[in-house]
């Protein structure tokens, strides 16, 4: 609720102000992720409770979520400020990227499949208008089409699976979902499951709806690719996570389901990753194996004490990484060609610094909290019965570390044909707080580790 009369309040403003005046909206709109941080923090640790008649789990998972896509949305501002400094419409950006984050939270808890419907289109289709922001730009409408497109599809998917499960429980709150659905056909509800699956698939970037996600990385806005293929990726696992604990496990299959959906996008991703000539499509087909990385806790869950925990750490994890990586691309001015990396740590050595922090973590290198996210991963499908995916999982992490190095070898091994300018103070003050989270957390994940062991996913 705080959020949504921030958002209105930076939309009323950017109607109201004259242009010179647009850029305040960025403070504004930082102000509003900051309060409804600060309403968010007490709800953690309280009573784990399915409210609002229902519809909403106010549970430690969704206050988590809640705070990391605050967090996403809030330097997602930074990287916006000078990017978007010349746009006459940057007012409204702000109010669609309070709204988008909007949906992320509303959808990460989600407990009735009808909120889930609306909180996915608020994600989705300000998502459609931030991608194809740069009305200008070819590419950047190109993205956003072919994101409108895939998600058009998806998403009446999504409506199809919502009114079988209707049909099948009599009601779409989860927890009524969970009691009705044991005696249903199981043909109908493995149909329902698979359409629901692929709409959730969409949002989080994951085989067979993972098709969006270079092209956005490459065509939007650089903030906004860092935007979209963080945010929503936090709020779509813990929404499968809820769905799969909905479902009987003797009538549907799902864990294996999501053990080959998992095995498949971090196959594809690194595979595809591995012959990208452009960092930011290179960094694209990175976020889709990423998704492979994070279904994994999901197939773990209910079979070990591990999974909800590692879940929480990874989406922290990645999200941080995927800032910094995507921060780097903007204070270069969305520099894409992977010959124009070459030299940085001599030209930009803390950027360089950054990045290199960023994609270790990606690859899970020790200390950093992509090593402690991926052991927590690969330990909770190994107590789950799923050794083969761990070890699949092993070897995708080996695939990913070529194509990282070809991104930083050369930006402290060979010399550079001309220096990047940098963007702006306020682009680099964001990609660097991402970074120095990483390396924080990688100093002293235990605490964050503590907390997240105590958090409960409902219905569960």
């Amino acid at each position: 609720m705080v959020l949504l009369a921030g958002a209105v309040v930076v939309l009323l403003f950017a109607l109201a102000a004259p242009r010179r005046l647009q850029h305040w909206a960025a403070l504004l709109a930082l102000v509003a992720v900051a309060a409804t941080a600060a309403v968010s923090l007490p709800m953690l640790g309280g009573s784990e409770l399915v409210v609002f008649f229902d519809t909403y789990a106010a549970d430690d998972v969704a206050v988590w979520s809640k705070l990391v896509i605050l967090v996403v949305t809030a330097l997602t501002i930074g990287l916006s400020c000078e990017w978007f400094r010349t746009d006459a419409r940057q007012g409204e950006y702000y109010a669609l990227l309070l709204m988008s984050a909007l949906g992320a939270i509303l959808l990460a808890g989600s407990a009735d499949l009808m909120e889930l419907v609306l909180a996915l289109l608020l994600s989705s289709i300000t998502g459609y208008l931030l991608c194809a922001y740069h009305r200008a730009s070819a590419r950047s409408v190109e993205g956003g089409m072919k994101y409108f497109l895939l998600g058009a599809v998806t998403n009446s998917a999504l409506l199809y699976g919502v009114m079988l499960f209707f049909g099948l429980g009599g009601t779409t709150a989860l927890v009524g979902l969970r009691d009705s659905l044991s005696g249903a056909g199981t043909v109908t509800l493995v149909a329902a499951t698979g359409l629901v699956m692929l709409g959730l698939a969409f949002k989080l970037g994951a085989v067979p709806a993972h098709a969006w996600v270079p092209d956005i990385a490459d065509g939007a806005p650089a903030p906004v690719a860092a935007f979209v293929t963080a945010a929503p990726k936090v709020a779509a696992l813990v929404a499968v996570g809820r769905i799969a604990l909905t479902l009987p496990a003797d009538a549907v299959g799902w864990r294996p389901l999501l053990a080959l959906m998992a095995a498949a996008t971090m196959t594809l991703g690194n595979l595809a990753a591995l012959w990208q000539d452009d960092v930011r499509r290179l960094l694209g087909w990175s976020a889709v194996s990423q998704s492979g990385y994070g279904l994994m806790a999901i197939v773990a869950l209910e079979r070990s004490d591990l999974a909800v925990s590692a879940l929480l750490f990874f989406v922290v994890a990645y999200a941080l990484a995927n800032l910094a990586a995507f921060g780097v691309v903007v204070e270069l001015r969305g520099a894409a060609r992977l010959e124009a990396y070459r030299g940085l740590g001599r030209d930009h050595p803390w950027l360089a610094a950054t990045l290199l922090v960023a994609l270790l973590s990606f690859v899970g290198i020790p200390p950093l909290p992509g090593f402690v996210a991926k052991l927590t991963l690969f330990s909770a499908v190994i107590d789950a019965g799923y050794g083969w995916l761990a070890v699949l999982a092993v070897a995708n992490t080996v695939v990913s570390l070529v194509y990282y190095l070809r991104l930083v070898g050369p930006a402290y091994l060979e010399p550079s044909a001309a220096p990047l300018p940098a963007l702006g103070h306020t682009a680099a003050a964001a990609t660097f707080v991402a970074g120095a989270a990483l390396v924080i957390l990688s100093v002293a994940p235990g605490p964050l580790l503590d907390w997240f062991s105590s958090a409960r996913l409902l219905p569960g």
